[in-house]
């Protein structure tokens, strides 16, 4: 695996990473790391036809996450290579599909957009946690999820919603809770007292339209080897049932 890191920083974190990696994947296309100066950059691969280019801040690349970012980006870069229907489908086509005819907010189209991520995510992170430790992205997600809930004790229960969460939208970050235990759950890297359970509790009481048990489902149980169109059905399904979501069915 052919590694190039430009700009002044820490090479290091990318080194270990692609040690890592090559333990049992590798790539046939060269990659380079840019190092940003703005301290705001979010980590992002772009794929081009000779190459792919590893996008992240300075301050990223001097983070204890440091090596875990670029693990898991050489993930998505080696789904990309080999053709997975989880990195070369359309997400545009997909939320066609899913919502023509309908009226959809522009901040839940932002949403569906997310979720389509999220099971790239899915995918990718099958190989990062199949070669690299658990335990960092674990409280990451922990303490990501944390971040979007309100510091607030939980209201008392009452006949009339009122919300135990604030800041960010209450919808996506009962979805975003989700993903995060499916994900541990499916790499089996969570245990079952782990503060993420009650994260999530929290996020999905505040989200009574969103379904976040079908959603956690959804992604745990994505199936590792999907040919094109079933991965594109389970992307329609998920985007109908996150904007047409009447919560969770009643007991």
């Amino acid at each position: 695996m052919e590694l190039h890191v430009q700009g002044t920083g820490p090479a290091a974190p990318f080194l270990s990473a692609r040690d890592l990696f090559e333990t049992e994947h590798d790539l046939s296309l060269p990659v380079r790391v840019r190092l940003r100066d703005d301290p705001d950059e979010r980590t992002w691969a772009g794929h081009y036809d000779d190459r792919h280019v590893l996008n992240i801040s300075r301050r990223a690349a001097s983070s204890a996450m440091a090596r875990e970012l670029a693990l898991h980006e050489f993930a998505h870069m080696a789904r990309y290579e080999e053709d997975h229907p989880s990195h070369v489908q359309s997400i545009e086509e997909a939320l066609y599909l899913a919502l023509a005819g309908r009226d959809v907010e522009r901040r839940k189209l932002a949403h569906c957009f997310q979720i389509a991520n999220h099971m790239k995510d899915i995918y990718a992170d099958d190989i990062t946690l199949s070669v690299g430790p658990g335990e960092k992205l674990l409280s990451y997600l922990e303490s990501s999820l944390a971040a979007a809930i309100a510091d607030r004790a939980r209201a008392t229960p009452r006949d009339d919603f009122e919300r135990v969460t604030t800041g960010a939208d209450p919808d996506i970050t009962a979805v975003n809770a989700a993903f995060a235990l499916a994900l541990a759950e499916r790499n089996d890297i969570i245990d079952e007292d782990h503060r993420l359970y009650d994260l999530a509790d929290a996020a999905a009481v505040d989200a009574p339209s969103v379904d976040a048990d079908e959603f956690r489902t959804r992604f745990r149980e994505l199936g590792h080897d999907p040919d094109p169109s079933g991965y594109r059905r389970h992307l329609v399904q998920a985007t109908r049932s996150y904007v047409d979501g009447d919560g969770p069915a009643a007991d």
